[in-house]
């Protein structure tokens, strides 16, 4: 699967109010490993960012003035996220920045030009109700090393999600089933049978037994006597689970 790891920063917070895209950045991912193939870009917004905003991204309008305008990149970014599953976080926001754009060239919205849009904050925020799920946070949660973030930076903020991504969807890895490797070409799947094979059975020694004991009287002293084994009617119990 070809995943793409989107970050924008604007000149303020209101698309809608003609707040511009500044900065843009996309890393790849193919099959859960990072491509090395991303794209960045620095925008003349042809307007001037918020105070507030400055603050946050700190790229001033000198810095801005020779850079490319929105127009001249269009083509070749939506060339390179066409069909892929794009990772925003907070995807709301990046998308409706996206979108005023695109209408400004009177070209497709985005998502109908991306093969599917996932929300990562959405994500965050159903695996750790009730706690921040910014990406500072998540990146402390997660133990991912964002020492170098003092601004807000599209490309480091970009390549950060991609290492929250897979800290957050870790176990996964067992369930791609792409039959093509990152060139595109076909991979050839290998079955193996295990028809026949007999399964070597090795019971537990006397030292084993013994550990194994003493572990379950910890547990059971620590739960106050509690445990469901040693019940009177624990073997009842069991049968009427397996059944």
């Amino acid at each position: 699967m070809r995943q793409i790891f989107l970050d924008t920063e604007t000149t303020g917070l209101s698309a809608s109010g003609g707040d511009r895209i500044l900065e843009l950045a996309c890393v790849e991912m193919f099959n859960r490993k990072l491509t090395g193939k991303n794209q960045h870009f620095y925008i003349n917004p042809e307007r001037e960012s918020h105070e507030e905003a400055l603050r946050v991204h700190g790229i001033s309008s000198e810095f801005l003035a020779d850079k490319p305008k929105f127009a001249q990149i269009a083509d070749e970014f939506l060339d390179f996220v066409r069909g892929a599953e794009v990772i925003i976080h907070n995807a709301p926001f990046d998308v409706s920045f996206l979108n005023a754009e695109l209408a400004r060239l009177q070209k497709p919205d985005f998502k109908s030009i991306a093969g599917s849009v996932v929300d990562s904050l959405m994500m965050a925020k159903e695996l750790y109700p009730g706690k921040r799920n910014g990406l500072d946070a998540l990146c402390d949660r997660l133990e991912v090393d964002n020492s170098g973030r003092t601004f807000h930076g599209a490309l480091l903020d970009a390549e950060l999600l991609a290492d929250v991504y897979i800290n957050m969807t870790r176990g996964q890895d067992a369930l791609l089933d792409d039959p093509t490797d990152a060139s595109g070409a076909a991979v050839q799947a290998v079955r193996m049978s295990f028809v026949g094979l007999e399964l070597l059975m090795l019971a537990a020694n006397d030292t084993e037994l013994a550990a194994h004991e003493g572990v379950m009287k910890q547990i059971d002293k620590s739960s106050s006597g509690k445990t469901v084994w040693t019940r009177p009617d624990s073997a009842k119990l069991a049968e009427a689970v397996a059944a």
